[in-house]
């Protein structure tokens, strides 16, 4: 593997993605594991390598992949959104691209947190008039 890399960080609820995109063969790496180890279930495999095909790059570029915190459909949409940013680095023609799929944007939505009063962020205790 290459010295020369481009960076992405990508983020999902709790999750964090730091990717790194070298010049290579398709090799896609998540915390020093194959990515279908890491990622058994098909469905998470196929979002990890969206912005790939979509590009046309899943056989030009090696990813390694550090993702830490969330679980684990949150860090595949981490690492789909740090794949996405590092190919913007790669080439900067690719952002309508992938502006339109919807890759470039942080999905904000976290879990709420429980407010104090209440059973949960906005489920009360039951109430009983009599």
């Amino acid at each position: 593997m290459s010295e020369k890399f481009d960076y992405g960080t990508g983020r999902r609820k709790t999750a964090t993605a730091r990717t790194r995109l070298y010049a290579g063969t398709g090799m896609i790496t998540v915390n020093d594991r194959p990515y279908e180890e890491y990622f058994p279930r098909k469905t998470l495999q196929m979002i990890i390598r969206q912005p790939l095909v979509l590009t046309k790059m899943a056989d030009k570029l090696d990813v390694r992949v550090n993702v830490s915190g969330g679980g684990v459909a949150g860090q595949a949409q981490a690492v789909r959104h740090g794949i996405s940013r590092a190919l913007l680095e790669v080439d900067p023609e690719l952002r309508p691209l992938l502006k339109k799929a919807g890759f470039l944007t942080r999905d904000a939505r976290m879990k709420e947190r429980k407010k104090y009063g209440l059973r949960a962020a906005r489920a009360r205790f039951q109430y009983s008039k009599r």
